[in-house]
């Protein structure tokens, strides 16, 4: 079942000055539920540009974005705001963690902005933090946690929204070996026994090798899609 259709999306940056710059020239893309998919392709190939759109954080300069048979590209500012909310999980490179919060209250803050109950928030919070191996860390806040650390909050906290899929930018960039594979494990298992939707954006060759589908990315357009393992 696909969750994501991109069709003939194009983003143009500066349309009609001297520096215009074409971003994405019509890309278009499936998303299966269940996809453990990496997007990959050299800087200025329009990969961050392409999650972006996907997650409605950036509006296309023409194209179609349907989730769950909705084109999101369609959608007013405050109607766009309400769907990602409910819909898309985010992990970012630099974890966008609430500072002031401890992990046990990032996690939350999503569902607390849903108006989920007290109960539901608390019991969803706590199995997803047990599920990254960070139970015994639920009330650190974040400068009290290491960066591997941080990015397992991160990817709880998207979860914690039961999104129909999350969307991942460069999300080991900032982490070191181990880390990173730790991250990646905690994602595949997610990904094959949960069946979440995970759809990375990355140069890192661990991602690439795990992915169960590389789509390639030069100069605004697909020039590869391969699916492995």
């Amino acid at each position: 079942m696909a969750v994501i259709e991109i069709k003939d999306v194009k983003k143009i940056y500066y349309p009609g000055s001297e520096i215009q710059v074409n971003a994405l020239s019509g890309v278009n893309l499936t998303i299966e539920e269940g996809e453990f998919t990496a997007i990959v392709g050299p800087s200025g190939s329009g990969k961050t540009t392409l999650l972006n759109i996907v997650g409605g954080l950036d509006t296309s300069s023409s194209g179609s974005v349907n989730i769950d048979q909705t084109d999101i590209t369609r959608l007013p500012e405050n109607k766009l705001i309400d769907f990602r909310l409910h819909h898309i999980g985010f992990v970012f490179q630099a974890y966008n963690l609430i500072p002031v919060l401890t992990a046990k209250e990032n996690v939350g803050f999503i569902m607390l902005l849903q108006k989920r109950p007290e109960q539901e928030r608390n019991d969803r919070v706590t199995a997803l933090l047990e599920e990254v191996g960070l139970s015994d860390k639920m009330d650190k806040r974040p400068n009290e946690l290491s960066g591997g650390q941080q990015q397992r909050v991160a990817v709880a906290r998207a979860l914690a929204s039961k999104p129909r899929f999350v969307l991942a930018d460069e999300p080991t960039a900032n982490l070191d070996s181990r880390s990173t594979g730790d991250l990646l494990d905690i994602m595949l298992r997610l990904n094959q026994e949960e069946g979440t939707t995970f759809i990375f954006s990355t140069h890192d060759q661990r991602v690439i090798d795990r992915a169960r589908r590389v789509v390639t990315l030069e100069d605004g357009k697909i020039v590869s899609d391969v699916r492995q393992g």
